[in-house]
């Protein structure tokens, strides 16, 4: 077995190889330096000053395990025919193998000099911008965005978000579902514009579609990652238009011997009817447990569907998501924002609810779930009222109320 990537659905693909039992040799090669680390405490705690880098570093104990990491190692390619991983270290002859590269945050052209957040060294270079307190321009109000102004914010930087589409999260919510998260900017200090494109970007700042500037000491650009997949070209693997590896429902890619996980796949999902890529943790666990179990033969295996779950902690606020909503989605409101309580959002398709947005409530996501998991009727009517529990809100077969 060789699993390439280092990360988290990597780290927990080859530590599930051996719950289950798995017997064979299994190499683990990340392409960074550093010992296999977590990604998520980057910008929840490291920039936020409450762990140290080194604290983010997985707690496995490889060698107990039998499992050979080797770190720094880039992979190349793959070789037509005999199975064959090229790496910058040499070649890895492989039975089966994990492809869990996870994705590269997007950058903006001709924005050399500005900053990602992505790995544990963009955590230390920005975590540097955060010390000295600079003036800094955000592109990007979506997660990473509004995570890293709340750290900045936290710091005393001046911070000047920019947005291309009109609320926060635009790419991930409705424009009308994130609004109210607009004045929890202006509340932190940060001086949020929407509707405004960055045209232009360099060291001194950037220059909007408006015609304004925003001149600023640093640059960070936090709108969105593509796939780490350039170096599967010519391999015979099926990409997607993003890049991201075309997986089937037991997350095996168009190759034999070749599974795909987290951030770099696509999958088939019967219970949202259609293919999911999901940029999320939990996504990455879940799937490397499902990639596992299929390799290890451990009994009937079943197609991988989860419900995908993702969390944020921004401006003293928790925001929980969990479902995939659709365009066509009626959505329930519970709750009125900023109001004591905390608020949430639901989405229902023909009846059954597809996904949940929750601020501040965290009884309502996991209710939330449970509910998309089992696909149970909701009656929208007791679903909008915040006052009674979301796993009361269930219709019974006949219709009634429960």
């Amino acid at each position: 077995m060789v699993v390439v990537g280092a990360g988290a659905a990597g780290v927990r693909s080859a530590v599930a190889l051996r719950e289950r039992g798995y017997a064979g040799r299994v190499t683990l090669v990340g392409g960074e330096t550093h010992r296999p680390y977590d990604r998520p405490p980057l910008s929840k705690a490291v920039l936020r000053g409450r762990g140290r880098p080194e604290e983010v570093v997985f707690d496995v104990d490889f060698a107990g395990l039998d499992i050979e990491v080797e770190t720094g190692v880039t992979a190349l390619g793959l070789r037509p025919g005999p199975r064959h991983l090229v790496t910058s270290r040499g070649v890895l002859a492989y039975e089966r193998l994990v492809v869990a590269t996870g994705a590269d945050a997007v950058r903006l052209p001709g924005g050399e000099g500005a900053y990602v957040l992505r790995t544990l060294d963009d955590a230390r270079r920005l975590r540097e911008v955060l010390d000295a307190r600079r003036d800094v321009v955000v592109i990007g109000a979506g997660w990473i965005g509004a995570e890293f102004t709340t750290a900045a914010r936290e710091a005393g930087c001046r911070v000047t978000v920019v947005e291309a589409g009109g609320a926060p999260l635009a790419g991930a919510l409705p424009a009308a579902v994130g609004a109210p998260m607009s004045g929890w900017y202006a509340r932190a200090g940060a001086e949020l514009r929407t509707g405004v494109r960055v045209t232009g970007a360099g060291a001194g700042g950037v220059t909007l579609s408006d015609g304004s500037r925003v001149r600023a000491d640093a640059v960070v650009v936090g709108v969105g990652a593509r796939p780490a997949t350039g170096w599967l070209a010519g391999s015979g693997i099926a990409l997607g238009a993003r890049g991201e590896v075309l997986a089937d429902a037991f997350l095996r890619a168009s190759v034999p011997g070749v599974y795909a996980v987290g951030d770099c796949v696509s999958f088939p999902s019967a219970r949202f009817g259609g293919r999911l890529a999901v940029h999320h943790w939990d996504n990455a666990l879940q799937g490397a447990g499902a990639v596992a179990a299929h390799i290890a033969g451990d009994g009937a295996v079943a197609p991988y569907d989860p419900v995908p779950y993702f969390w944020s902690e921004q401006f003293g606020h928790v925001v929980q998501y969990a479902g995939q909503h659709g365009a066509g989605d009626t959505v329930v409101r519970r709750g009125v924002p900023d109001g004591a309580g905390g608020w949430s959002v639901c989405w229902l398709r023909e009846g059954r609810m597809t996904a949940v947005l929750t601020v501040d409530r965290p009884r309502d996501l996991v209710q939330g779930r449970r509910l998309i998991t089992a696909g149970t009727p909701v009656d929208p009517a007791l679903a909008a009222d915040a006052g009674v529990a979301l796993k009361a809100a269930v219709r019974t077969a006949a219709g009634a109320r429960s």
